[in-house]
């Protein structure tokens, strides 16, 4: 199959003609948070798939992975029913991305789930790119070093071909279902990859 890599920081020059080169991706392993966490009625990722937002203005690739998460990237230790009772500068309030204030406007507006010790946010959401897929023309990208291509989106028949395929994941981060304790920040909030005061979203 006849693959076109994306040209991100290379190029070949040949008697005047501008010719994509086989190029590592820049920005490949940067933070990101998806813009649906901007939404006070998203309650959080699952750890049960991935998923990628293909317009992110976070990342070079214009890209950012989820890749099995669960929860919010901003909220470790999740929150209860309960937490919606209280005043919305309480610190167990999961907040948007950068918000600072007690505005109502400013934090999520439902339940959401902590994240799992095995999955935190470092390891789970960053900027990507798509590195593989199923069309012969498609626009792709190599991994750089400390990641791998891996099939992650399959396609489900939901008109989002230019998304499925295989994704740059850093070495050692792959999922994999049965080795996963199931253990939450909420559950184990000393753990070094739950962020923050023990217990307290940021």
């Amino acid at each position: 199959m006849a693959k076109r890599w994306r040209n991100y920081s290379c190029v070949l020059w040949l008697a005047g003609v501008s010719l994509a080169a086989k190029c590592e991706a820049g920005g490949v392993g940067d933070p990101c948070i998806p813009e649906v966490e901007y939404q006070a009625l998203f309650g959080g990722h699952s750890v049960h798939g991935a998923d990628v937002e293909s317009r992110s203005f976070q990342c070079e690739t214009r890209l950012c992975l989820v890749n099995h998460f669960q929860g919010r990237v901003n909220c470790p230790y999740g929150q209860a029913l309960d937490t919606l009772d209280r005043d919305p500068s309480a610190p167990a309030r999961c907040r948007f991305p950068g918000s600072e204030g007690s505005h109502s406007g400013e934090v999520a507006t439902v339940p959401v789930r902590p994240w799992l010790i095995d999955r935190p946010a470092s390891e789970a959401v960053y900027c990507s790119c798509r590195c593989d897929g199923p069309e012969s023309g498609g626009d792709y990208c190599e991994c750089p070093s400390g990641f791998s291509c891996q099939e992650l989106i399959p396609d489900l028949g939901d008109n989002q071909e230019r998304l499925i395929g295989s994704y740059c994941v850093r070495n050692g981060t792959e999922y994999r279902e049965e080795a996963a304790s199931g253990v939450t920040c909420l559950e184990a909030p000393e753990h070094p990859n739950c962020p923050g005061e023990a217990g307290a979203n940021p």
